[in-house]
């Protein structure tokens, strides 16, 4: 495991130096070599010229009562989320509803961090201000979306692994100069599927890879891999295939280099298989997850950023308050898409008249994820659009 110590670190950037100029920053990288007294062998350690920027960023998007908007969704998903209230997927309606969401005031207080796709890294709003500019006035750090999407593995259970480490690095640059200062890779791990030997290894030998390629551009990487909640087993089966799944990251991380203080971890929660008979409660959920975080994550590590992964929006809100009752080694937050803008969606239905209403809606779901990462969330008052679980089979994001 790399050590922030024995890393070459920069000056870290103020926000006004975040989105400036159109020129690619080329970052320098060098060398430390280690001589033993006798000379026999020389133990190289890669360092990089981030590693101060890369620990801050982790730590602001790691702070108390805020997590992640996911709002990363492909364009091909995101029609489908406006095909649902009757718009057609155009990149207007797209820039309104983004607009919708990062200008809804005062969401910063309760968000940390924006999760955006390739299009809207660039974009701007409908009035014609860029999307990360008034992101980073609402005192968000934005992120990017980098990987390609799930293909079939050859050789495994029907399985899939995830593209796009090819010109990672070029893109990763790019998107750093375009104002984005982490990013997030997803695959994952089907359980009905087995999961084989080798879909865990690509999975963890991927994301390692991409955390590595990210830090040296700069870029704080979300590791996710993501154990599905397709299927019947139950609760201690996600958790016997959890520990295999987080064993390996970290052995691969370790193996590249990584930085533990300048990554973010967005994990499954330690849930039942969607059509598991036997439910559990927010505190088995929680008292699973957590044995499963002390057994595997090191304390170094500053965030915990938990995916909702089909969870209804209370649901997924009640677990991460479970999780924050006592002390953790970690920040345990929230990353959430669906979960976070659901009910939101639906309120707008696409009508500029309903923009206000459907941005408190969002705020009321941002205050309800902020107060569960403190511990302190009651669920009262919750509608019951919010308590819908929004689970679906072989779900592409």
């Amino acid at each position: 495991m790399a050590s922030a110590s024995l890393l070459k670190s920069s000056p870290v950037l103020d926000k006004s130096e975040w989105v400036k100029g159109q020129t690619l920053r080329q970052p320098s990288f060098s060398v430390v070599r280690c001589h033993p007294a006798t000379a026999t062998s020389a133990l190289t350690i890669r360092a990089g010229s981030y590693a101060d920027e890369l620990v801050k960023t982790a730590k602001i998007v790691a702070s108390p009562g805020r997590g992640i908007l996911a709002m990363d969704e492909s364009n091909a998903t995101c029609g489908k989320r406006l095909a649902s209230i009757g718009l057609e997927n155009t990149e207007a309606n797209r820039q309104a509803y983004r607009t919708l969401l990062v200008t809804a005031p005062g969401l910063g207080q309760y968000i940390s961090g924006a999760i955006l796709f390739e299009e809207t890294l660039y974009q701007s709003t409908t009035e014609g201000k860029k999307i990360v500019d008034i992101l980073v006035e609402q005192k968000i750090v934005p992120g990017i979306k980098v990987d390609k999407g799930l293909v079939p593995l050859a050789g495994s259970n029907n399985e899939s692994w995830c593209q796009g480490l090819d010109g990672l690095a070029s893109r990763t640059a790019a998107y750093y100069q375009q104002g984005a200062r982490f990013a997030k890779w997803r695959t994952v791990v089907s359980i009905p599927n087995g999961p084989s030997a080798l879909a865990v290894k690509e999975a963890a030998w991927g994301l390692a890879r991409y955390a590595a390629i990210s830090q040296d551009n700069g870029l704080v990487p979300i590791v996710e891999p993501e154990i599905l909640l397709d299927g019947e087993h139950g609760i201690d089966r996600t958790f016997e295939v959890a520990l295999k799944v987080w064993s390996e990251v970290f052995f691969y991380l370790a193996e590249n280099n990584v930085l533990f203080e300048g990554i973010l971890l967005k994990p499954s929660m330690v849930t039942p298989g969607a059509e598991c008979k036997d439910r559990a409660t927010p505190q088995q959920v929680a008292d699973y997850t957590l044995k499963l975080l002390h057994r595997r994550i090191p304390p170094s590590v500053p965030g915990i950023m938990f995916l909702s992964g089909g969870q209804s929006e209370v649901e997924a809100t009640l677990n991460l308050n479970a999780m924050n009752q006592s002390p953790n080694p970690w920040h345990v937050s929230f990353s959430y898409a669906r979960a976070l803008q659901n009910t939101c969606l639906k309120t707008w239905g696409g009508r500029p008249e309903n923009v206000k209403a459907a941005q408190e809606t969002l705020l009321l779901r941002a205050n309800a994820n902020s107060l569960a990462q403190l511990g302190k969330y009651t669920g009262e008052g919750e509608s019951e659009e919010a308590k819908k679980g929004m689970f679906v089979k072989g779900y592409v994001y």
